[in-house]
């Protein structure tokens, strides 16, 4: 989700991979050892958590996620704890890093000390405040000053255990003074609205009587006011705390008012004195991207000249293929590109040039595709986002059933447990890999018409490379499709979405033998055994050394590189989407009561959307995909809850509250995506809810009125969710952090152009068929991104005049936006 700022949107996302924590500290029990997961939080709010790893002070959770992050944060924490089955799991330590400080640690291995876990350091939130210094004149005329404190409201304040029922207490600090005072507690909601004043005399009443307005330097600068917001919590605990700021009374200045908003900040010493090593320490990567995208006239000329890449001649001459060369990971240059073709429908043309450009640069056949080139990491992104439903609907059932079963299926004699029997492993296994074998081969008519149409052409480029090699049509397609999409989803199904977390270690191991299996099955060697390093395996292998493996292999090859003819819709199985706990408001039309709110267990499918009263129980409700009319957020103030959102349906809607910001974005994203087809979908809605006979939003009456809000456009490719413009400004931001590339390259053309002779060592890592096409290319690349750079350097700075620090979006305090503005200012790379 983009957040707006005249007229330029910024999004956020982070990938990170969890990868072990180590030297945990023993469990204070004779057993020592713990069960710990670790979560990650946007500040205070949980968006993931790992799986439990048992038994062990050096968790390896080997995990990945991403998410877009859809509103603004001041730290990424991970913390780790330890699973009591009778208590509450209690925290061990955990690691915030600042969002200014995220840059730092980009795409870099980086082993994090875990810090202490303290109440009185958790907090997130802004506060508004409002202080005014005015003159008193009392009875017998002397003159004292008070302070006016207003305290208006705050805003995101976190949830504790479930709950949020803030209060403020303000107080002034200076010598010999304990003047406090609270405001009243304002229930159920993390955004409260205070609007209450509080007096405090600043000044004593001094032998002097001037009627200036004049504040005592030495007096005021020893003051300080002190506003902490607390949680009113019904534990025999007490109150917990949710931060605080501290006001020096000089910023009154001359005028005596000042009006701002601040960041809550933690207690002064609250955390308690712990040496850092007794905790250990936990291994992250983190990459954090930040795109500011412009309206889509700024990326015209950028835009053009990728699209037009499949159509220069040669296509090593071209934009797209330029920004592979100069790219230090093919992938950095892969994932915009394809997501920027998939988006104008020019994947194929674009993938069929660079490979039919490879083909004809490889000299062996059985080395086709198998180098980390631009052609085989575009190909492996287009399946990824194009087969991604296809895959599901392929591998996840067989998946979840073996990651659920936990049949032994160990083939290694070394590795054999004394209660198993090698035999019987093997049968185990064998019957797993015939039934994905079986699955995959007859799933051809399912393989996405995109995926079939590059395959095709891969096909008939390698053939007519090698007309020799009879098998080379089927290898080239072969070499993606099982070696590349298939095999490492088996391997690692938590990365293909195929299950929610990394697999237990005996059923990866089992995954593993499974897709070593499958990858060899699939690449048609001619020596299958010698494939093989482990004995046991090649003799495992005997089991498919008939024909009619090889035939299955060859028949789905043929039918999935066979252009345009299959159509991915015609699925009628039911497949599994998504599921999960979320909380959801009865659908009558009863009064509002807190009754009305149940936990239920939700489960989307391709067919239906379905809740149940928990985890396995038979549905309660069940609405059709069809009768989902629109999919949309609900305004908070409805009742006073965060990431709610409404499913409508034709004669009412459900209203559902998801567990966080980020699986409330994925719901309503991939319920969007199931009804998008729906022949009555909404063109307007309600953004609040029907409560006592009206809607809160436009105040009408009747509860069947057509909505007063248009309901979120669909994007213009729906199936994929991509947005053109953010894709163009990632491949503006790569052409700028590599602009010396880019001139080395236009460097090695002149080279090229002017000796045509032995290449230089420093150019020869360039691939450049054409020199005067190619330099033509870069002059006009380089001129595009040196225009997106100008604008970006306007914006930034109009922005940095227009900032306002202590306005709402802004407060003091914010010391992400002081790095940031420092930051550009400083570097002409715009998207982190």
């Amino acid at each position: 989700m983009a957040v707006e700022e005249e007229g330029l949107r910024v999004f956020q996302s982070v990938k990170i991979k969890i990868g072990e924590a180590k030297n945990i500290p023993p469990y204070p029990g004779p057993n020592r050892m713990r069960d710990c997961y670790c979560t990650v939080n946007l500040d205070q709010e949980e968006v993931f958590r790992t799986k439990i790893v048992e038994k062990s002070l050096c968790p390896f959770y080997g995990e990945d996620f991403y998410c877009e992050i859809p509103r603004s944060f001041r730290h990424l924490s991970f913390y780790i704890f330890d699973r009591d089955v009778f208590r509450r799991d209690s925290s061990i330590g955990k690691v915030a890093v600042k969002k200014e400080d995220l840059q730092k640690y980009h795409g870099k291995d980086t082993w994090f000390q875990l810090q202490p876990v303290s109440a009185d350091s958790e907090v997130q939130g802004k506060v508004h405040l409002e202080l005014r210094l005015s003159e008193v004149i009392t009875d017998s005329g002397v003159i004292s000053h008070k302070l006016a404190t207003r305290v208006l409201e705050c805003q995101g304040l976190p949830i504790v255990n479930g709950q949020c029922d803030p209060y403020a207490a303000v107080s002034l600090l200076g010598p010999s003074r304990s003047d406090a005072k609270k405001t009243k507690v304002k229930r159920k909601t993390n955004n409260p609205q205070f609007e209450e004043v509080f007096y405090f005399e600043v000044t004593r009443p001094l032998s002097y009587t001037k009627r200036q307005f004049d504040v005592e330097e030495e007096d005021v600068d020893k003051l300080a006011l002190r506003v902490d917001l607390w949680n009113a919590s019904n534990l025999k605990f007490g109150d917990e705390f949710l931060g605080g700021v501290r006001v020096p009374l000089r910023v009154l200045g001359q005028a005596g008012v000042h009006d701002a908003w601040y960041f809550l900040q933690p207690r002064e010493n609250g955390g308690k004195s712990v040496k850092v090593e007794e905790l250990g320490s936990l291994r992250l990567n983190i990459v954090y991207t930040e795109d500011h995208v412009f309206p889509s006239e700024h990326y015209t000329p950028l835009r053009d000249l990728l699209l037009h890449s499949a159509n220069v001649e040669p296509v090593s001459a071209s934009t797209a293929h330029t920004l592979g060369e100069v790219c230090r990971e093919k992938q950095e240059a892969a994932i915009p590109l394809v997501r920027l073709f998939l988006h104008y429908g020019k994947i194929v043309p674009f993938i069929s040039a660079i490979a039919h450009a490879e083909v004809n640069r490889t000299q062996d056949p059985n080395t086709i595709f198998r180098g980390n080139s631009l052609t085989s990491k575009c190909i492996d992104e287009t399946m990824k986002l194009a087969g991604m439903h296809y895959l599901q609907v392929t591998l996840k059932p067989i998946i979840d059933e073996i990651c659920t079963e936990h049949k032994p299926c160990e083939i290694d004699p070394v590795k054999l447990k004394e209660s198993e029997n090698l035999d019987t492993n093997r049968e185990n296994l064998r019957q797993y890999v015939d039934r994905i074998f079986n699955v995959i081969t007859t799933s051809g008519v399912r393989c996405p018409t995109v995926m079939c149409d590059i395959f095709f052409s891969l096909r008939e480029s390698a053939a007519t490379r090698f007309q020799v090699d009879q098998d080379v049509r089927y290898t080239a397609v072969s070499s993606f499709i099982f070696l590349r999409f298939f095999a490492p989803a088996i391997l690692s199904p938590n990365l293909f979405h195929l299950r929610p977390h990394h697999p237990d270690p005996a059923t990866s191991r089992t995954l593993t033998l499974i897709s070593k299996t499958i990858q060899t099955l699939g690449s048609l060697a001619k020596s299958k055994s010698a494939n093989f390093k482990e004995s046991y395996m090649a003799a495992f292998y005997d089991y498919f050394n008939e024909q009619k493996y090889a035939d299955a292999v060859k028949n789905f090859l043929d039918l999935i590189s066979t252009s345009g003819k299959w159509d991915q819709k015609s699925i009628e199985t039911p497949i599994m989407l998504k599921e999960g706990f979320m909380i959801k408001r009865a659908q009558g039309r009863n009064r509002f009561g807190m009754k009305n709110f149940k936990k239920r267990w939700f489960r989307l499918t391709n067919h239906e959307f379905t809740y149940h009263k928990t985890k396995g129980e038979g549905a309660l409700c069940s609405i059709p995909i069809e009768n989902i009319l629109a999919v949309e957020r609900l305004e908070e103030e409805s009742f006073k809850m965060k990431n709610m959102f409404q499913v409508i349906q034709p004669e009412r809607a459900l209203y559902i509250q998801a567990n966080n910001c980020v699986e409330a974005r994925d719901w309503i994203d991939i319920l969007t995506k199931v009804s998008q087809c729906n022949r009555k979908r909404l063109s307007t809605y309600h953004p609040s809810a029907y409560l006592n006979g009206h809607w809160l939003c436009c105040k009408l009456s009747a509860d069947t009125a057509p909505g007063c809000t248009p309901c979120t456009g669909l994007p213009a490719n729906i199936q994929l969710d991509v947005d053109g413009d953010r894709e163009t400004e990632r491949i503006y931001s790569l052409f700028s952090t590599y602009m010396t590339k880019l001139i080395k390259m236009q460097e090695a053309c002149g080279s090229k152009s002017v000796y045509d002779g032995p290449e230089q060592e420093e150019y020869s890592s360039f691939v450049i068929d054409d020199p005067q096409e190619t330099y033509k290319t870069l002059k006009q690349i380089v001129s595009a991104v040196q225009t997106l750079e100008q604008q970006h350097t306007k914006y930034k700075r109009d922005k940095f005049k227009k900032t306002k620090i202590g306005s709402q979006e802004h407060p003091i305090g914010d010391k992400s936006f002081q790095c940031y503005i420092r930051q550009q200012s400083e570097s002409s790379t715009y998207s982190i």
